[in-house]
Formats: C-alpha cells, sequence, structure tokens
C-alpha cells in the first residue's frame, strides 16, 4: 500500500460517504475501495469490527469506525478543533447522529411490509422530531455546527438530514426535519461548498 485506502459499500450514502468527503476536502489521494453488496458477506470477517468503513494507512493497522475516521482525519487536516473541549462538543454531535442510525437503520432489516410501515411511521411521530429537536439546541449561529467553518461534524450532519431529504426512505417523509431551520441549515451548507459540489461532480 503506497496511500491511504477507505473501504466501504459502492454507494453514495451514510458513514462511508461522509468519509470519503472528509478526504476530498482535505485533499487526500486516497483509494476509493467500493464494495459490492454481494461481496460483503466474504469480506466481512477481514475487517477489525465486522462492519465498514474501514481505513488504512500506510504503516499503521486498518481504523475502523466513521467517527474515528472521522476525528483523525479532521486532527490530521484541519477539519476538527484544536481545542479539546471544542472537539469534545463536536464529537458529541457526531454521537448523536450514530444514535439517530441506531435507531433507524433496523427498520431496513424489517422483511413485512406492514410492520415496516408502523414502526417507521412511529418514529417519524416521536424519535425523529426528539433527535432533531436535540440537534437544533446545540446548533449556533451557522452557518455550520461552528460558525463559518466546515468540520468533519459538519459532513455527518450533512448526510443525516441527506438521508431523509431525498424522499427515499419509505414513510418517513422528505420534510420530516422540515421544521428545524438550523439542522437543515447546515445540511444546505454542506451540500453548496464548492468542494462538496466537486466530489458528485466527478
Amino acid at each position: 500500500m503506497n496511500k491511504p485506502k477507505l473501504t466501504y459499500f459502492d454507494a453514495p450514502m451514510s458513514r462511508g460517504e461522509e468519509c470519503r468527503l472528509a478526504l476530498h476536502l482535505a485533499g487526500v489521494d486516497f483509494e476509493d475501495d467500493r464494495v459490492p453488496f454481494a461481496e460483503w458477506p466474504a469480506r466481512k470477517p477481514s475487517t477489525p469490527y465486522g462492519a465498514m468503513p474501514v481505513f488504512e494507512m500506510p504503516g499503521h493497522p486498518p481504523l475502523a469506525h466513521s467517527n474515528a475516521i472521522l476525528v483523525l482525519l479532521g486532527r490530521t487536516y484541519g477539519l476538527h478543533p484544536k481545542d479539546d473541549f471544542e472537539a469534545a462538543r463536536h464529537e458529541g454531535m457526531m454521537a448523536h447522529v450514530e444514535d439517530l442510525r441506531a435507531v433507524v437503520g433496523p427498520t431496513i432489516r424489517i422483511s413485512d411490509p406492514e410492520e415496516k410501515r408502523k414502526v417507521r411511521e412511529g418514529l417519524v411521530a416521536t424519535v425523529l422530531p426528539t433527535w432533531a429537536e436535540r440537534a437544533e439546541r446545540n446548533l449556533g449561529a451557522g452557518p455550520f455546527f461552528a460558525g463559518d467553518t466546515l468540520h468533519v461534524v459538519d459532513l455527518k450532519l450533512h448526510m443525516a438530514v441527506r438521508w431523509f431529504a431525498g424522499g427515499k426512505v419509505d414513510h418517513i417523509p422528505a420534510t420530516v426535519f422540515a421544521g428545524f431551520p438550523k439542522l437543515t441549515r447546515v445540511h444546505d451548507a454542506v451540500r453548496d461548498d464548492a468542494r462538496v459540489k466537486a466530489w458528485y461532480a466527478r
């Protein structure tokens, strides 16, 4: 290996995509190892914790879990605060995004359509607004989490909102976070960043 490698599913979504964006924003020339879904069962045992993304750097063991990867990249390339307390505050919000994924993610595996509908409608009624309100109260004047500078936490918040804003999650309306202007503002500010646009224009 002569350059960093990020391994994740062959899809522009979730934890892997926020890490890809961080690498792109940092200007890192990296190997973008995209795993077809059909190949994942065979590759899973070789990962540190049986999950992706996995980040590899020459001379180091594989690093797993998106927050760990994002914090490493952020510290290395100026996309995470240098102040310890402010960094911890960012990492708290990143953990909050993982709390959301921990609740919504299992609904993907519900095979019965009616059960999935009921569970997701319940999330829309209670869990998602509560999660968004808690995120909203920790956001400042913006446009990003910590003002005018984009950090890795903003990439993570962007991906969380983007998950639903596309309207492709059955039984969860694209407008589920429309009543939370600060959260929506972070999503839009990341979306409109020239470097992010360049990533998706490739």
